[in-house]
Order: structure tokens, then C-alpha cells, then sequence
């Protein structure tokens, strides 16, 4: 059966909000996304609404091309996946979409990681556990804990995870874009031959 690879990105921002998540979990990396294309184009989370404002969250495609990114160290890991486990993910993803308005961001279960307690919204999450929901509900989890109790750093560990990149997040990003235009100049070349006329 063939495999289809999603991404998971592990940041760090810089931001005020996250120094705090640093100053407990001790960990150089404390912001989870899920990623569908290696460009990083499609990326999903449970984060900032609105860059400026870090007390308005919820469901968020990020841009890791804005400001809050701008900055921002990564890590990134990709997941080979069966057909069907990727269908799921992305149904549970669109399914998030469709209803971004009722979701907000799980604080509280922030708090609860501290203390090893589980915290259950309805329609709240935070972002490591959102990502680990995912995986969860697609049938193969990631990490031998609960979604309600995972952080950021232990995807860091999990074994159905390859790490591809460490370092700045813009030069990878840059790094994907050029090399996804180099295919396709590179595809294009043989019409680009056979429709040259040379006047020599």
C-alpha cells in the first residue's frame, strides 16, 4: 500500500506567551502544527487568531510566512501514512474548518499538563494535543499518552516520526519554494526544447 507523508512542526516564536511554556516544560521547542505539503503551505494548528493578540485563540491555518513566524526556529519531522490514515486526518482537519467558529484555545488543559491532569473540553484544545487528536482518531497515536496530556517535545521522541530539518524556519521554507520551482522548470524544459526556434 502506498504511503503519503505529512509534516509535523515543532516551533519556537520568541513570544512572550511561549518563554512562559519554556520556563516549565524546558524545552527549546514548544508550538505543534500539522503540515500537509513540505512547502508548508497548508498548515493547521490551535493557536493566535490574531498575531498581535495572544489571548484570542482557537483553530488556525498558520502562515509561516507572517509576522509571527518571521523569526522562528523549527523543527520538522515527517510521517509516512497509509492512504486511509490520511484521509482521516484530512476529514478531521476539514471537519475543524468547517467549524473553526465554535473552537477555542484549551488554556486550561495547558495547565492541567503541568500538574499530569487531564483537562476535556468541548471545542477546546491546545495545540500539541490537537495534533495528537489527529492521530489518534486516524487510528495509530503517536505517543503512548493521551492527547490531553501530550507536549510539544514528545513528538520530539516518537518513533513513527523522521526528523528532516533543524534550524530557521524562513531558510527552510525558502529552500522548499526553490526547489519546487526547479521541478518544475525542470518539467517544463522538454516543451520549452521542442517549441524553440533557433535563428542562427
Amino acid at each position: 500500500m502506498s504511503k503519503k507523508p505529512v509534516f509535523i512542526v515543532l516551533t519556537d516564536t520568541g513570544t512572550w506567551f511561549t518563554r512562559m511554556i519554556r520556563l516549565y516544560t524546558r524545552a527549546p521547542l514548544n508550538h505543534t502544527s500539522i503540515a500537509f505539503d513540505p512547502e508548508l503551505t497548508e498548515v493547521y494548528s490551535f493557536g493566535r487568531k490574531r498575531p498581535g493578540n495572544p489571548f484570542v485563540g482557537g483553530f488556525v491555518k498558520e502562515d509561516f510566512c507572517g509576522e509571527l513566524f518571521r523569526d522562528a526556529t523549527c523543527a520538522i519531522y515527517r510521517c509516512d501514512i497509509d492512504e486511509d490514515q490520511y484521509r482521516r486526518i484530512q476529514s478531521s482537519v476539514r471537519k475543524f474548518e468547517r467549524e473553526a467558529h465554535l473552537y477555542k484555545y484549551n488554556l486550561l488543559g495547558l495547565f492541567g499538563v503541568m500538574f499530569n491532569i487531564q483537562v476535556k473540553r468541548d471545542y477546546a484544545f491546545f495545540c500539541s494535543q490537537f495534533v495528537a487528536f489527529l492521530f489518534e482518531q486516524a487510528g495509530m497515536p503517536l505517543v503512548p499518552k493521551c492527547s490531553a496530556l501530550t507536549k510539544p517535545s514528545d513528538f520530539a521522541h516518537a518513533e513513527n516520526l523522521k526528523l528532516i530539518y533543524s534550524g530557521k524556519l524562513r531558510d527552510f521554507i525558502i529552500q522548499q519554494r526553490n526547489y519546487s520551482t526547479l521541478e518544475l522548470i525542470d518539467a517544463a524544459a522538454p516543451a520549452m526544447m521542442s517549441s524553440a526556434r533557433y535563428y542562427m
